[in-house]
């Protein structure tokens, strides 16, 4: 084998690894750390038992372990072993796994003893995929609670050293340095944001026509890569000639292993190759030629939003460490170019690295690990960056609503079965309902999970029933790989000989299953529903589904116009629903405020979730439920309709201000959707004996804030917080809050001599900013540094207001002087 960097540090590092726990080893691409160290680590035995390394990538994985195998010329599944999603290759023979997507996690759920393991091995950890944050959380306790034998090496092309290292406290640290040929940089920011792939195609083939070699274009996702490769092959087909003969590659996720191999296997004798992919590209995966790099500097990623429980596709910059991990690409071969479309500028205003999956994903799954993990609280564990607990939170409920925790928030039996599966928990939801159903139902499942494990793309129609149908026909892309998937599926349920047939009929009940937060109902216009998560939801109106009444949703996606956009969907019959899942739906009596009438309204209604699925109207209901009613009419409009007065508008504010300021006093949510939501608790008791809209002009609504904040959070409130702030003359003045902006005070200047600095609230964390006015009230001045004022910008006031006002004080030295309220003639 030849040379690596990785070489010169291997002594150090086996040292390393023999007399210490842990260690972090931080070795940028073409070291060797992937191909060389593990081959190390096995021959010379570091340790008896087995390894199991953790690759972020699936494309990754599989091309390290074949690699690796290769070199002992061996085939992966003998000493080198396999386990990605849906493939496991491993043997008695195996000493070395390599494993992806959460493999880990469940080895140590599994047995978190790990007997027969004895080196954990986390490979390109700065990509902070949310699987090997959990992986490495879970694998400390090990170590600490269990196994102080266990080792755990970290390694990483670009880190955080300091945030590592004070995670790992005890932990070895070794740099190695990279491969790398010089990389010559180009900067070429395009101007068009709306014709930007136009643009970049022009740079790529003047670039192709400049320099020989292959390429490798990073674009953000499936779609731009589509775009730019036809775009490409029509302008190339038309230079035919004028450039070497040139091979396109797409390569991204949802490809075929074989189209992904075809992506990073060498050109062909005579060609020249471009690969366009998204950043899976990144690192790990050596792309055989590639000399020229393009850069859109752009990648997108998914952000969840735990108040929606719906994610958001946005394409966003990329951080400088990503920045420099594809200019590397160019240089592992041989010296390279690297055209960056975007300026440097920009490039410098960017985050070191990127946001953790881990502070930006749907936690479900991770909620689940968790549970099954025996954590009350992710801050039981140990972590880089701990899971946000909103969105844990919503994790929680969508998991009750699932069947799958308790009120104790621990796993059921139906969630013990769920996590069994190894699957994500919405998609497991629908396995364990099908299994106790039949085979018809079982293959339907399976069919169905493993399209919605990994939706085909660039689908005209969303309708899944249209989809099945094509996979089960072989017409659908990929039908072989998702059938093959299906199999896998149902071998789990045991019923590995069923047809993979999908019955329409089980269809919406088993997506209601895994997605009871998603049954949605028409709103009779524009192709708009409501999900019964509260959200809104549209199909365009030429789609096949956008007729149905009724639909179970499982991909959509939040759209920059409001309502989400539907991607993926089946349409779904009342009856059959509330026959299979007859928990998800409720009778109850509605009562309410009819502003038409003037009067009570009583219904007996239809509820799945916050879907109202039908009406009946009821007697004439009981007077004394008018407040109630009431209530509800004050839900339905908003917290306008009450009467506010300036005092309880101030409290609110306050209250408002300290959440941003002091969360450490723990008040209470106090945003409009809270206060609504638990409008039952706080309002209520204060609208005894109210039975109209005008009898709420008497309602005391600073009574019933106070009464929600608590006589002990309102006094601390008001001691952190205050309504008014002592001036040094003795005068008392109303402090102005506005949440998310600074606090002011407006104060005749005069008043403030005397005064150093700017007061401070909120236990001296905020300044407030002082409104500085004449003598005839009008602003002077607008700070937040009152010593600045002082020795800056007064001395112009003073010049100017000498003369307007001379019988009012303007001394020299403002800092200083006695501060006052009257005149000149009178102190």
């Amino acid at each position: 084998m030849s040379q690596l960097p990785i070489d010169e540090v291997l002594t150090p590092l086996l040292d390393k690894l023999g007399s210490s726990s842990q260690l972090i080893l931080k070795a940028p691409p073409g070291a060797g750390k992937s191909t060389r160290l593990p081959l190390v680590l096995l021959q010379q035995k570091v340790v008896p038992g087995r390894i199991v390394m953790l690759e972020p990538r699936r494309l990754a994985a599989r091309n390290i372990a074949t690699y690796l195998a290769r070199q002992l010329g061996e085939k992966v599944g003998e000493t080198i072993g396999l386990r990605v999603r849906g493939e496991t290759l491993i043997s008695r023979q195996t000493r070395l796994e390599i494993v992806t997507e959460g493999v880990m996690t469940r080895m140590l759920q599994q047995d978190p003893e790990l007997d027969g393991i004895d080196l954990l091995i986390f490979d390109e950890f700065h990509e902070r995929s949310i699987h090997a944050d959990t992986a490495l959380a879970l694998a400390l306790e090990v170590q600490e609670a269990l196994r102080d034998d266990l080792k755990l090496l970290v390694m990483s092309a670009t880190l955080d050293e300091a945030a590592l290292c004070s995670l790992l406290p005890a932990a070895g640290y070794l740099e190695s340095a990279g491969r790398c040929f010089p990389v010559a940089y180009r900067y070429q920011r395009l101007t068009d944001n709306s014709h930007w792939l136009d643009e970049a195609a022009k740079a790529i083939l003047r670039l192709l026509a400049q320099e020989p070699g292959s390429m490798l274009v990073f674009l953000p996702g499936a779609g731009e890569i589509r775009r730019l490769t036809e775009q490409l092959a029509h302008s190339l087909a038309i230079q035919a000639g004028s450039v070497e003969e040139v091979e396109l590659c797409p390569l991204y996720g949802q490809l075929s292993p074989a189209q992904q191999q075809q992506a990073i296997s060498p050109a062909p004798p005579g060609k020249r190759k471009v690969v366009l992919a998204t950043n899976i590209a990144e690192t790990s995966l050596t792309i055989e030629g590639i000399r020229l790099v393009v850069d859109a500097g752009l990648e997108r990623i998914a952000r969840w939003d735990p108040k929606t429980g719906i994610c958001r596709l946005e394409s966003v910059r990329i951080a400088r460490s990503s920045a420099e991990q594809r200019a590397g690409r160019a240089g592992r071969l041989e010296p390279g170019i690297c055209l960056r479309l975007y300026s440097e500028e920009l490039l410098a205003r960017q985050p070191a690295t990127p946001q953790p999956e881990i502070l930006r994903a749907d936690l479900t799954a991770l909620a689940m690990e968790l549970a099954q993990w025996g954590c009350q609280s992710a801050t039981e564990l140990r972590w880089l960056d701990v899971p946000p607990d909103p969105a844990l939170q919503q994790s929680r409920r969508l998991l009750t609503l699932l069947g799958a925790l308790d009120e104790r928030g621990q796993l059921t039996d139906t969630g013990q079965a769920i996590q069994a599966l190894g699957a994500d928990p919405r998609h497991a939801a629908i396995l364990v309902m099908a299994r106790d159903q039949g085979h018809e139902a079982m293959a339907t499942a399976a069919m169905l999970v493993a399209l919605l494990e990994d939706p085909p793309r660039g689908m005209d129609n969303p309708d899944l029933h249209f989809q099945l149908n094509l996979m089960e026909n072989g017409k659908l892309p990929r039908s072989q790989a998702y059938l093959q998937r299906a199999r896998q599926h149902l071998a789990k349920l045991g019923a590995q000989n069923v047809p993979l047939l999908a019955a329409g009929t089980w269809l919406a009940p088993l997506m209601a299953a895994g997605f009871p937060d998603r049954i949605a109902l028409s709103r009779g216009r524009d192709s708009r529903y409501q999900l019964a998560n509260g959200q809104g939801a549209m199909l365009l109106p030429d789609e096949p589904l956008a007729d149905n009444e009724l639909l179970v949703v499982a991909d959509i996606v939040k759209t920059r116009q409001g309502d989400s956009r539907i991607f993926s969907a089946v349409a779904a019959e009342l009856h059959a629903l509330r026959d299979a899942l007859p928990h998800l739906f409720a009778e109850r009596e509605w009562l309410d405020w009819d502003d038409r009438k003037g009067r009570l309204t009583a219904e007996k209604q239809l509820c799945c979730g916050k879907l109202v699925l039908s009406r009946q109207l009821m007697g004439e209901p009981d007077p004394a439920k008018a407040s109630e009613a009431l209530l509800n009419a004050v839900v339905r409009k908003g917290l306008a309709v009450l009467p506010w007065s300036d005092k309880a508008v101030n409290l609110l504010e306050r209250a408002r201000c300290a959440a941003e300021w002091l969360p450490e006093l723990a008040l209470p949510a106090m945003d409009d959707d809270s206060l609504l939501a638990d409008a039952a608790d706080w309002l209520l008791p204060y609208m005894n004996g109210m039975t109209s809209l005008k009898a709420l002009e008497k309602l005391d609504v600073l009574a019933a804030l106070e009464a929600r904040l608590g006589w002990d959070k309102a006094q601390a409130l008001d001691a952190a917080l205050p309504t008014h702030y002592q001036v040094p003359t003795g005068s008392r003045y109303a402090i102005r809050y506005q949440q998310g902006q600074h606090p002011v005070l407006a104060v005749k200047l005069q008043e403030m001599f005397g005064e150093k600095s700017s007061p401070l609230i909120a236990n001296g964390k905020v300044a407030l900013v002082l409104e500085l006015l004449s003598p005839a009230q009008r602003p002077l001045q607008i700070t937040r540094d009152l010593a600045a004022f002082w020795q800056g910008s007064y001395r112009e006031v003073q010049k100017e207001m000498k003369g307007r006002y001379p019988k009012h004080p303007w001394p020299d030295d403002p800092a200083n002087h006695a501060p006052t309220r009257k005149t000149k003639k009178y102190m």
